[in-house]
């Protein structure tokens, strides 16, 4: 037990003389204890206010702290963005709006329009009369924040929405007023997809995972099917990385949509009409369910680890849920193997199907070195842990295989991967 544990035996009220002790007796300053809780915070509040008529939305910040903790705000605009107005100074240069707010807080307003195309006819960001899908990143551009030092944010977020409407987010949402979190960063931004208008969702814990799937009414988005696909594999993720999925939104629609998958903090996107499973045995849910858990940041070129793994495990999971048989699972292997021997480099800068299954052939061979190198107390599961939420490349893939079994494996030799030698030579030259 720590000191501050003893807070939650006492029975009787603690004066405020009995707090400066235990806070002296736990070798903390009392004036930077109250500094922490006080002085040192500031507020932010996003508020968003979609206009389903002109297929925007309109962003309020409003920053409230007790001195001037916070010295400037910047993020990028483009043409999307308009009627950026604040209190204090406010500049766009260089294609970023630089805001420096009054010392005592201030609120800063836009209009984003919400209809980002990808491919002929099809959108990863839509905003209708009926209702919107879209990332929190298309509507709060990330920023920077430059602070006194040591300063932290507590973030909420709040919806306006039109009668009859409701929001989903990647957040917990007890109240109206949605707390954000992100312990990794000082500064907290809401993340992850956001859907609102008329919708129709299904929640369930899974393996300790808060699972939500939300898509909006009349889109034919199979909300049981799902969950059905998800009871049987969020187990095995879940050995896997134990922590990675407290919480996990589904988040899907049909027309006219983007026809693919789109992963996001603890939040994912899949089109209505993609199956649950191929006919190849891959899942394009569990892909999109393993990037999420492990949230890979790969630099360019490096895109099959993140990928490979992604499709390796969508295999990998619906054998050991036993949605197919180990036999059928050999065969998607097989497939892979044979559909990877098209591709005409591993690192490279764009990731084609054929990359991808060139990438599982390559960590499906790592899988069975690890294993043999290790009498089997090693496999690629034991990676999971030691690459999540890195930004990893080769050279981070080999240096935690060799944390596991003290060498490199031949499978990750740079001749045996092609390409990767010139893509590590460019980034030596930058």
């Amino acid at each position: 037990m720590n000191c501050f544990s003893a807070f939650t035996k006492v029975r009787f009220r603690w004066s405020l003389l009995a707090a400066l002790m235990l806070a002296a007796a736990c070798g903390v300053p009392a004036s930077e204890s109250a500094d922490r809780s006080t002085t040192r915070e500031y507020s932010l509040r996003y508020v968003l206010t979609p206009d389903p008529a002109t297929s925007s939305v309109r962003v309020s910040l409003r920053l409230q702290q007790p001195r001037g903790l916070v010295r400037e705000m910047s993020f990028p605009v483009n043409d999307d963005i308009s009627e950026l107005e604040g209190d204090g100074d406010l500049e766009i240069r260089d294609g970023r709006a630089h805001w420096s707010p009054p010392s005592k807080g201030g609120l800063l307003e836009w209009n984003v329009i919400v209809h980002k195309a990808r491919g002929s006819g099809t959108f990863d960001a839509l905003l209708t009369p009926q209702w919107g899908l879209f990332r929190a990143e298309d509507v709060i551009p990330r920023a920077r924040s430059r602070t006194l030092k040591g300063s932290v944010s507590r973030t909420t977020l709040i919806f306006e929405l039109p009668a009859g409407w409701s929001a989903i987010t990647e957040y917990s949402a007890a109240s109206e007023i949605i707390t954000v979190e992100r312990p990794d960063r000082r500064f907290d931004e809401p993340t992850g997809w956001i859907a609102m208008g008329d919708l129709g969702v299904r929640r369930e814990t899974i393996a300790g995972t808060r699972v939500v799937v939300v898509a909006p009414r009349g889109q034919q988005v199979r909300r049981l099917d799902i969950l059905a696909l998800l009871n049987w594999t969020l187990p095995e993720v879940s050995a896997m990385l134990p922590d990675a999925l407290p919480r996990l939104t589904v988040f899907s629609a049909g027309e006219p949509m983007w026809r693919g998958g789109l992963s996001a903090p603890a939040s994912f996107f899949l089109h209505a009409d993609r199956p649950l499973i191929s006919e190849n045995a891959t899942s394009s849910l569990l892909h999109e369910v393993m990037h999420t858990a492990l949230g890979l940041r790969p630099p360019d070129g490096y895109d099959w680890i993140a990928e490979g793994l992604a499709e390796y495990y969508s295999i990998e999971l619906l054998r050991r849920g036993k949605a197919i048989t180990a036999r059928r699972a050999a065969r998607a292997f097989a497939q892979q193997a044979t559909w990877g021997q098209s591709a005409e480099t591993l690192c490279g800068r764009t990731s084609s199907g054929a990359t991808t299954a060139l990438a599982v052939t390559t960590l499906r061979a790592l899988d069975r070195e690890l294993q043999d190198k290790s009498d089997g107390t090693v496999s690629l599961d034991s990676l999971l842990p030691l690459l999540a939420d890195t930004a990893v490349d080769l050279g981070s893939l080999a240096l935690a295989v060799q944390e596991l079994i003290g060498s490199t494996p031949d499978t990750l030799h740079s001749e045996a991967l092609p390409g990767c030698r010139t893509i590590a030579a460019e980034r030596q030259e930058n």
